[in-house]
């Protein structure tokens, strides 16, 4: 008969084994019912796109798109699109600047875009390419995260999975400000990635297409 430390280590390794199978599972599932509803989500979103398109020529010179460098898994950068509702050269001086409630810089006819987030439809093509998920902790500036991580040393850790469109913090909190208003947003999304499943990726679904209204984004 086996001796009592030889079954708990036995036990111990099949649990162990069982979760990350259950991990690994939930992430490729999680991947392509990204791909797919993401898919859909961009072609049902092309008219809106296409008027706000429209809207920002006429308010404002230069692209309709804007991109910029985030961190995704693992810290592996990529470009993350968003539709251009600031003014150009906004950050002029080449420095990361958090966004603020009533931001001077956003273009008076776009404002409304920021508030309803339809700003970051064009998300969903970072979606598809796989560089995101409709869930996940939102993405980061690189020189962002380097101000974080002096004041908060786990922050890093949100980087073990793909960001997302949406998330628990920001349904929870609304979007950060500053690296004091962070710790909250930091404590949503590592609660997030020790307890994901289903069940809360679609109540944080759920919740963000109810919430049609909230503070600006960065």
């Amino acid at each position: 008969m086996p001796e009592p430390i030889t079954l708990v280590a036995v036990g111990g390794g099949i649990a162990a084994l069982s979760t990350h199978l259950a991990r690994r599972y939930f992430e490729m599932a999680k991947e392509v019912v990204d791909i797919i509803l993401g898919t859909v989500a961009l072609v049902l979103s092309l008219p809106i796109l296409m008027i706000c398109a429209v809207i920002i020529k006429v308010s404002s010179k230069g692209s309709v798109f804007y991109t910029q460098i985030r961190l995704g898994k693992d810290g592996k950068p990529f470009w993350m699109y968003k539709m251009r509702t600031m003014r150009i050269n906004a950050e002029s001086d080449a420095k990361a600047i958090w966004a603020q409630d009533n931001d001077p810089r956003v273009i008076r006819w776009c404002r409304w875009m920021r508030h309803s987030h339809i700003d970051e439809f064009p998300q969903l093509v970072n979606v598809v390419k796989g560089e995101m998920s409709l869930v996940g902790p939102r993405p980061e500036r690189p020189e962002i995260l380097d101000e974080l991580e002096k004041v908060y040393p786990d922050v890093r850790k949100r980087l073990s999975v793909r960001p997302g469109i949406t998330g628990l913090a920001q349904i929870r909190n609304g979007y950060d400000t500053s690296v004091k208003a962070f710790k909250r947003k930091l404590e949503a999304d590592l609660e997030y990635i020790e307890h994901r499943k289903w069940s809360k990726e679609l109540r944080i679904m759920a919740v963000t297409m109810a919430k049609f209204h909230d503070k600006e984004s960065h």
